[in-house]
């Protein structure tokens, strides 16, 4: 079976968990969909080559880590209670619209996760630009979880107080850093196999697109720590020194960027 055929299956399949609460489709449904993927490939087109194989379980990996963390967060009652005025219950969104975030949202991750497809479809073995993306990609999956362990920790300890210890040091938000290091990694590591102008437009979409996915969370992320920490003085100095999402680059907002939506 052409994997270019079953992974948007797939990923139309597991995100429609979306259909039971709207943030699911970017949630959730998100973490699974990836996780689906990479099992999709591993079962439907990934021949004997180790790179490959090892792409493939990174995506479960990645998939099942969030899809798992989310999926626990969503039943943490003090979290719902924090988070119910910061986000849409989707109650008031129509059936047609939550089906067009549906598709669009599927067709994100097939694109994030298409180099891998390519790479299979296009009958490349392993090389080592595929080995280097998978060392930046495996570098981005331990600094997201390390990011949120180190986050639920600090406020166990502190529930009041913002998190600026650990990677929080390095950059306010490590765990989309972590993100993004994760898909330029399965970006980069697909860029000896792209064969046509088509592949590399879908794979640069899918790149480029869950990049700006992350600085719109960034942007909702510092809007709602504003709102809650802004007339602390320890926090302004942390924000004024502290590059909001990539280490060493002077970035330290993004709340004035609306073309983020968020």
């Amino acid at each position: 079976m052409n994997p270019v055929i079953i992974m948007p299956v797939i990923a139309l399949l597991f995100s429609s968990i979306g259909f039971k609460k709207y943030v699911w489709f970017i949630s959730i449904g998100y973490g699974f969909s990836v996780a689906g993927i990479g099992l999709g490939l591993l079962l439907f087109g990934a021949y004997k080559d180790t790179g490959i194989i090892a792409a493939c379980i990174l995506f479960i990996l990645y998939g099942i880590r969030l899809g798992g963390y989310l999926t626990i967060r969503e039943h943490n009652s003090s979290y719902n209670s924090k988070m119910k005025n910061e986000i849409t219950s989707g109650d008031n969104i129509t059936f047609f619209h939550k089906v067009a975030i549906w598709i669009a949202a599927s067709l994100l991750y097939t694109l994030q996760t298409c180099p891998v497809t390519f790479r299979i479809i296009n009958m490349k073995s392993s090389d080592t630009v595929l080995y280097t993306g998978l060392i930046i990609s495996l570098t981005g999956l331990i600094l997201e979880t390390l990011s949120d362990i180190q986050k639920s920790s600090a406020k166990k300890r502190n529930p009041g107080r913002f998190v600026d210890t650990g990677l929080f040091r390095m950059v306010r938000c490590p765990n989309y850093f972590g993100e993004m290091l994760f898909w330029t990694g399965v970006f980069l590591g697909g860029i000896t196999v792209y064969n046509t102008v088509l592949q590399w437009v879908a794979a640069l979409l899918g790149y480029l697109g869950i990049v700006y996915v992350m600085f719109s969370g960034a942007r909702r992320l510092e809007m709602r720590q504003n709102r809650t920490y802004g007339n602390d003085p320890e926090y302004q100095q942390y924000v004024k020194s502290t590059p909001i999402m990539i280490p060493v680059i002077p970035l330290y907002s993004v709340e004035k960027h609306k073309w983020l939506v968020g």
